[in-house]
């Protein structure tokens, strides 16, 4: 057992070198600073890649909305107007049959406005088709040619 009241040797406790302490905690300080300076300099460089490519995207959905509203109103115009000649189509056939006198008159107007129809149905369909195939072409366009720019960009 120890005497509690003898003396405490100091040799016993390691004597701490408070300059040298003082020095590695300058070292460390010094070091994390740069540390945290690199990772502040790397997240901004890393937000001004994201805000950059995310104003590119956003001009890009802003020109393919624009290219497939105008689109949209290009085709229903197509449609309006190919309802309205068929419309007028069909009433100049009813006008026709009732200015028919025999039946052989009815058959033959009949005959003719059906030819005439599907031809112009025909016709039609091919316009639209075209008409659908250049704005899926006007809308995709802004799309590609941003992916191409990205693509550029990163090689």
């Amino acid at each position: 057992m120890q005497d509690t009241n003898s003396p405490v040797k100091l040799s016993a406790f390691p004597m701490v070198d408070i300059p040298t302490l003082e020095a590695r905690a300058a070292e460390a300080t010094s070091a994390f600073r740069a540390f945290a300076e690199k990772g502040i300099s790397q997240a901004k460089d890393t937000y001004t890649r994201m805000k950059t490519a995310a104003e590119e995207a956003t001009g890009i959905m802003e020109s393919t909305c624009a290219n497939a509203s105008k689109g949209a109103a290009d085709y229903g115009l197509k449609v309006l107007e190919m309802a309205r000649a068929n419309s007028n189509a069909t009433f100049d056939f009813a006008t026709q049959m009732l200015g028919a006198r025999t039946f052989a008159q009815a058959i033959e107007i009949s005959t003719a406005h059906t030819r005439r129809q599907i031809e112009s149905l025909t016709e039609q369909t091919r316009e639209l088709m075209s008409l659908a195939q250049k704005v899926a072409i006007h809308t995709a366009a802004p799309i590609k040619d941003g992916m191409t720019t990205i693509v550029k960009k990163r090689t």
